[in-house]
């Protein structure tokens, strides 16, 4: 008999996969049917994350370690192709299916139908970012990079228009640069040390002195820089605000967890060489630094913007700069808090993103967008006539309240004002700063830390409040927006989500320190995965 937890950590990469590719033999017209397998493969591979959270936090007792090893190709590290399970991994599953199922839901009022391939695109996004989590070897890990980043370009150019046109063409610039020095540095620090599997690289890179030393030192150097690149870090996030700001509004929500796909690279590096003596690259000082500076970048971007979807992606170079500056520190005293801030801060800016195409629907023009770029793509067909409702939505009770209720909350979540997870959020990053500053953190950096967070969220504060009149108060002539469940749930759903976070902080705050734990002890995750044996054994005849 299969057991089915043995093959669980394959099904995030598989099922997307499998489900993309199906989508891509459909024709455009059976749009439901391609809705109904986006739907079903989203939510499979949620429940495959959380049974993943259960089995990593220790459930059953089946990975005593909270460390779960799968072997694709049944070859052993470090020479066969690895998936490696821990909690950080599974916290990052679960947060990415669930923002992809309310995205996905949201995009089924309307945009799936504003282009072609959209389902699959998104499944292989998915896909991607999955495996980005997953993957225990620096080769897979740029391939994963590559997927994701493929489906992101044609996601990115979803629905048309000159503004996306300009922005994907820088997108696209910027990431492929990014990716080729990714590359590089991945072949420099396989010539070195002949490995590419994490673990093992840990393993050998203690070992290097001379110039094998110096020039590991140089790959590893060029590698954080690429994933400096896709964290959104000054100065290398340019092209993000334009970038995300000018994508259709779930694209955008999905695109808010993908800086942190760079985040949790140099945090699962950085761990594995950092009791090597990390290089240059992986310091904490030079990340603290990078951090700081983005987070100042960020503040006064926030204050400068003047177009809501501008702000919003403004707030997340805000978040990833607090990100930044928080893992900058050492030990692991604010990586529980930092990653408590990850998952209130993701959840808040796709909520964000979502909301104000909804809020930019109450000008006279807004209604009228998705109308031309859908006749643009001339996708109608008899058995899905555009109707008006089809265009503008089926109105729900009180539009307008839900807008200004759902704008506060997300004005809280992203400033950390109370009473929601991102006040939960700041307070604990900004407690385990001052202590600290009294025990290992150098005292100046911690209240650097601490004046950075306060200002950022003073900024967002001033910004939005503005923002908010504007939208809401102004006299400029409005009119009441007709929105679907489809729209209003989704966003409803992630601020709710935050809530619960705020509401079962204890819970989630000690299975995130339990994880910032295991970071700072990666002989077990080196162990786990070197150890791990193939199911068949090598040579043996059946």
């Amino acid at each position: 008999m299969i057991d089915w937890q043995q093959h669980l950590p394959i099904y995030p990469i598989a099922v997307p996969l499998l489900a993309g590719a199906v989508m891509l033999l459909l024709a455009d017209t059976r749009r439901r049917e391609r809705a109904f397998i986006a739907v079903v493969s989203t939510l499979l591979q949620l429940g495959s994350a959380i049974a993943l959270l259960a089995l990593a936090g220790g459930a059953d007792g089946i990975w005593p370690a909270g460390i779960g090893v799968y072997l694709p190709g049944d070859w052993p590290a470090p020479f066969g192709i690895v998936l490696v399970v821990d909690r950080l991994a599974a916290v990052m599953l679960t947060l990415t299916a669930t923002l992809g199922l309310a995205t996905l839901i949201y995009s089924l009022a309307r945009w799936d139908r504003a282009g072609v391939h959209f389902h699959s695109l998104f499944q292989f996004l998915l896909m991607g970012l999955n495996g980005a989590f997953l993957t225990g070897d620096l080769f897979n890990l740029f391939v994963f990079f590559e997927v994701l980043l493929a489906a992101s370009y044609g996601l990115l150019l979803h629905g048309s228009g000159a503004a996306r046109v300009s922005a994907g063409l820088q997108y696209i610039a910027v990431n492929l640069v990014a990716s080729f020095l990714l590359l590089i540095s991945i072949a420099l620090i396989y010539g070195v040390t002949g490995t590419l599997n994490m673990a093992d690289l840990a393993v050998r890179a203690g070992t290097l002195v001379g110039t094998d030393r110096r020039l590991f030192e140089a790959g590893a150097a060029i590698l954080g820089v690429a994933f400096l690149v896709k964290a959104g870090a000054w100065p290398l996030n340019f092209w993000l605000v334009s970038g995300y700001g000018s994508a259709c509004a779930p694209v955008a929500a999905m695109f808010s967890i993908m800086t942190k796909v760079g985040i949790y690279s140099l945090l699962r590096i950085g761990s594995l060489l950092l009791p090597t003596g990390a290089p240059s690259a992986f310091s904490l000082d030079w990340m603290f630094a990078v951090g700081l500076a983005t987070l100042i970048f960020g503040g006064v971007g926030i204050l400068a913007s003047q177009q809501m979807e501008k702000l919003v992606g403004y707030c997340v170079i805000v978040s990833a700069g607090t990100l930044l500056t928080a893992l900058g520190m050492p030990g692991v005293t604010l990586t529980g808090p930092a990653l408590f801030y990850l998952l209130s801060s993701v959840l808040a800016t796709g909520a964000f993103f979502l909301l104000v195409e909804l809020i930019e629907r109450t000008r006279s023009f807004g209604a009228n967008v998705l109308a031309v770029t859908m006749d643009s793509f001339d996708l109608d067909d008899p058995a899905t006539p555009n109707r008006s409702d089809d265009v503008v939505g089926v109105a729900i009770p009180a539009a307008m309240a839900f807008l200004g209720l759902a704008f506060v909350s997300c004005a809280l979540l992203v400033t950390g004002l109370p009473p929601l997870s991102g006040f939960v959020a700041k307070f604990s990053l900004l407690s385990a700063a001052v202590t600290a500053a009294n025990t290992s953190a150098p005292p100046l950096d911690a209240w650097l830390l601490v004046a950075g967070v306060l200002l950022s969220g003073l900024a967002g504060l001033m910004a939005l409040g503005r923002a908010g009149i504007r939208s809401f108060w102004s006299s400029e002539e409005r009119s009441t927006p007709r929105l679907r469940v489809l729209e209003a749930g989704p966003v409803a759903v992630l601020i709710l989500l935050c809530v619960a976070l705020a509401a079962g902080a204890g819970p989630v705050s000690a299975y995130l320190d339990a994880a910032a734990q295991s970071l700072d002890t990666p002989a077990a995750y080196i162990e786990a995965v070197l150890s791990k044996q193939p199911v068949r054994v090598i040579g043996e005849d059946h």
